[in-house]
């Protein structure tokens, strides 16, 4: 008689819970949804400090609109190395270690700061910070450890939601905590904004340290215990071919393009909307950190809300439903970028980048709605290219439309927008042989094989005869 743990939570057969207690911080899978998110919201507050704060760094460091141009492409590069390696090692050795290892190792950056004194330095310290929000991909591995397929869409786009609030919230108390430094120990406006900066390095710092303290990375324990358990079993995969069950599956560059113009876009606005407003509109930079802020606070529901609306679909319409409700979200999302492009005064640009911000963020959530089911086998490296996707999208689209003086930011912002419904397009060749896609129906005779199982399950034993088996989607 197998004697199984108990759990707080109802569960499947793999353990993983299936349902979503917001308000519970009960072991192990909401602990580990909570630590989850609080450590990637403490990466992006300190990626993106710098962002609200630039009117008082250019003038202190002398930059140029070229330099902040090239800030900007540094502090989302430094993610795309990061999360291609966090896959893998995801993979490897679990969510949990892989998180807080990026995260410490990032702190003494971020207190480098005040010692920052030329441009060159400042665009160095935005690539190192940058590798930080690799922890997003060990985010999403984490919760599609955890949760049911019936409710993954959900897990991962509140996790990662509410995580992707903090680049908003910095938007707004970074400000406020740089004027209250001002003002409170007198010290002068370049000391005051360097001094801040210590704020989301204790934040970062006190997260990793309680995701290695109360994580865990299974709902039966720590990975490299499971790994080591299964090795009495079977082989334990190389890296090498880690990688190479993730690469070659189409289905993730499809999505990695199609993250890259969601999140890639609200990376990208995140660099530039603060001083959009205060340079278009002439608006403090309290004021302009305030109207920064809302975009990236629409997290708090809208990304989430991507994820419910993906699950929703999935139930009814299977993996149609959410490869149709991604694309409809972000195609949406596009145009709404170009109508911001397009507004002419402050009211209407507001309006206009609160509506983008809703449909941009919710499509990120629905993409990872579809992630988990594009390889079981190598869900961290497929993660990882979608998640590197999303920082790629965002130093092309820096580099294109915010880089020099080539366009003006609101023609780059609509011009933004039509990358966005055109990278969007690929979605509709994305077809699995057990699901189908947008366009059609898994064959009713359809016979499954090796090779079609080959990146949806975990080994040569577990790969079923029939549909039967296969999870819903």
């Amino acid at each position: 008689m197998v004697e199984f743990p108990y759990f707080a939570l109802p569960v499947d057969e793999d353990h993983k819970a299936t349902e979503l207690r917001l308000f519970s911080a009960a072991k192990p899978h909401m602990r580990a949804f909570h630590l989850a998110w609080v450590s990637l919201f403490s990466c992006f507050f300190s990626t993106f400090a710098t962002a609200p704060l630039l009117p008082i760094i250019r003038d202190n460091l002398n930059l140029t609109d070229e330099d902040v141009g090239n800030a900007g492409v540094a502090s989302v590069s430094g993610a795309i190395f990061s999360r291609m390696a966090m896959g893998p090692a995801c993979d490897l050795f679990g969510p949990r270690l892989s998180s807080a290892t990026v995260a410490l190792l990032t702190i003494p950056v971020i207190c480098s700061i005040s010692f920052i004194s030329s441009a060159s330095g400042f665009i160095l310290f935005r690539f190192l910070v940058g590798l930080s929000i690799g922890n997003f991909v060990a985010n999403q591995f984490w919760m599609s450890s955890m949760f049911s397929s019936s409710i993954v869409g959900l897990a991962n786009g509140i996790a990662a939601g509410w995580a992707s609030v903090g680049s908003g919230l910095t938007q707004f108390l970074m400000p406020l905590i740089y004027s209250f430094v001002c003002r409170c120990f007198h010290v002068p406006s370049f000391t005051a904004w360097r001094i801040a900066f210590f704020v989301p390095a204790f934040l970062q710092t006190v997260s990793a340290l309680a995701v290695l303290a109360s994580g865990q990375d299974l709902p039966d324990g720590d990975y490299r215990r499971a790994v080591q358990s299964l090795g009495t079993k079977q082989r334990r995969p190389s890296v090498l071919q880690v990688l190479s069950h993730g690469v070659k599956n189409y289905r993730g560059w499809i999505l990695a393009l199609t993250y890259g113009f969601c999140f890639g876009v609200e990376l990208a606005m995140d660099n530039i909307v603060a001083q959009y407003f205060y340079d278009r509109f002439n608006v403090d930079v309290e004021t302009a950190g305030i109207i920064a802020a809302s975009f990236g606070l629409a997290n708090l529901v809208s990304r989430p809300s991507g994820g419910v609306i993906s699950d929703l679909m999935g139930r009814r319409y299977g993996m149609k439903g959410r490869l149709w409700s991604l694309w409809a979200v972000q195609t949406i999302g596009g145009l709404l970028c170009v109508l911001l492009g397009q507004a002419n005064s402050l009211g209407s640009s507001i309006i206009a980048m609160v509506a983008f911000s809703v449909f941009v963020q919710a499509a990120s959530g629905l993409t990872f709605g579809v992630v988990p089911f594009v390889s079981k086998r190598a869900l961290g490296v497929i993660s990882g290219m979608t998640g590197s996707g999303g920082t790629l999208g965002g130093v092309i689209i820096q580099l294109l439309f915010f880089s020099g003086t080539r366009f003006s930011k609101e023609t780059g912002i609509s011009l933004m927008g039509i990358m966005i419904v055109i990278c969007t397009v690929p979605v509709s060749l994305i077809y699995f042989p057990q699901w189908g896609g947008m366009f059609c129906d898994p064959p009713t005779d359809f016979k499954a094989t090796d090779e079609d199982y080959y990146n949806l399950l975990n080994d040569e034993d577990d790969k079923p005869k029939s549909t039967e088996a296969l999870p819903s989607v």
